[in-house]
């Protein structure tokens, strides 16, 4: 069965569509914890201690969050080169943009840079942790009264100001594909209508531009702030 919904163009973009929910949800939740450490930077370690030791967590959501970005990616990979091999003729003649916005002509790039600006994010906060807690197995240099530091973590991180631009023009990147990929991923499950289509395109606007703007704005207070 699941063979079978893969192997139609549907099926694959229904898959697409799903994995895109599931980041969706996983990026609000991760800004309201980092907004946090702009709050209350006890209640921000207190918040990511339970997140990073919470085995539930770190042994189930955790690779599944891995998992899903990277299934995300190869199956929009996948759709763009069939997509791609399926027009007969490319935008020679015809313009481009009159036919489709520069974001929905462009998320493979910006997919693209986002997963490697993943991979420096995995470099910054992810391996320090698991290479402290299962690696060395010494926790002394992170702890402060029994929890992690992870306050002192993200301003440590944030010193640096090509990290803050780079965090900065990777979440412009996201804005970006989120512009395109909110709305396309309830077109791909169906969910398109005359009066909410609108409504949704309006959201998707909004959660393109608020939430990557929220974590530069973190990144900078935290810059400002060192």
């Amino acid at each position: 069965m699941a063979q079978g919904l893969f192997n139609s163009s549907i099926g694959r973009k229904f898959a697409m569509a799903l994995s895109a929910f599931f980041l969706i949800i996983f990026l609000i939740m991760h800004l309201l914890v980092n907004f946090l450490s702009v709050i209350s930077p006890e209640v921000y370690n207190e918040a990511s201690h339970f997140m990073g030791t919470n085995p539930l967590i770190q042994f189930l959501f955790q690779p599944i969050l891995l998992v899903g970005v990277i299934f995300h990616f190869v199956l929009g990979l996948i759709l763009e080169i069939r997509n791609r091999n399926a027009r007969p003729v490319r935008y020679v003649k015809s313009n481009p943009n009159a036919n489709s916005s520069w974001m929905s002509r462009n998320m493979i790039i910006t997919g693209l840079m986002i997963l490697i600006f993943m991979g420096l994010h995995f470099v910054d906060f992810w391996w320090p942790e698991i290479n402290t807690k299962y690696i060395e197995g010494d926790m002394s240099g992170m702890l402060a009264d029994g929890k992690y530091r992870y306050f002192t973590e993200l301003q440590h991180k944030f010193a640096p100001l090509w990290r803050v631009i780079a965090y900065s023009v990777a979440f412009v990147l996201l804005s970006l594909h989120l512009m395109h990929g909110f709305q396309s991923a309830f077109q791909s499950v169906g969910a398109r209508h005359r009066k909410y289509t609108p409504l949704i395109q309006s959201l998707g606007k909004i959660y393109a531009i608020i939430v990557p703007l929220g974590f530069i704005f973190i990144a900078f207070y935290h810059y400002l702030k060192h």
